[in-house]
């Protein structure tokens, strides 16, 4: 996936952001009387919940924000317990993606990503949006949709892909 600029990624991760706002709304009308816990399920018994990948769908588009704004990265709590908590995480994120004013110079300049254990990667901010944010911004959201999909909520390709509706039309013939 190529993203030229930083306005691209912005508006990237925004629309894809309200894309989970959708998923996690209608996975709660399809379970009414689970309230929030529904947020516990998983894919897998090694695998992160629901709650938390969405805390890891966030964290991406909010550190890069952070980062071009000149911030500490600082990641969210990962224990996401209930929807409000949920939609709260993705409307603070957009509000700082909302909040860059950075310009695609940035790009150039060099973030030191802290990996943990004592180990960290030195990359160009067009590396750090490229090989580390994007991939991981697509794998949570990606494994949020699946673990909804495999609750049995009724969701397909057009839930994913909702940021296409305002631009498809249906021909004349």
């Amino acid at each position: 996936m190529s993203v030229s600029s930083i306005a691209s990624a912005v508006e990237i991760f925004a629309t894809r952001l309200s894309t989970l706002e959708h998923l996690l709304k209608t996975g709660a009308t399809h379970f009414p009387n689970d309230g929030d816990a529904y947020l516990t399920r998983r894919l897998a018994v090694d695998m992160h919940p629901l709650g938390t990948q969405v805390a890891f769908t966030c964290n991406q588009p909010r550190n890069f924000s952070l980062w071009l704004n000149g911030a500490p990265t600082i990641d969210l709590d990962p224990h996401v317990e209930s929807l409000a908590t949920a939609l709260r995480y993705i409307e603070e994120t957009k509000d700082l993606l909302r909040a860059v004013t950075a310009d695609d110079a940035a790009l150039s300049t060099q973030k030191r990503l802290e990996l943990g254990a004592g180990l960290y990667a030195d990359l160009t901010g067009h590396q750090y949006l490229h090989d580390f944010l994007m991939p991981n911004f697509y794998f949570h959201l990606v494994t949020a949709y699946s673990i909804l999909r495999m609750s049995g909520v009724q969701i397909g390709k057009r839930d994913y892909m909702v940021h296409l509706i305002p631009h498809v039309t249906r021909s004349a013939t």
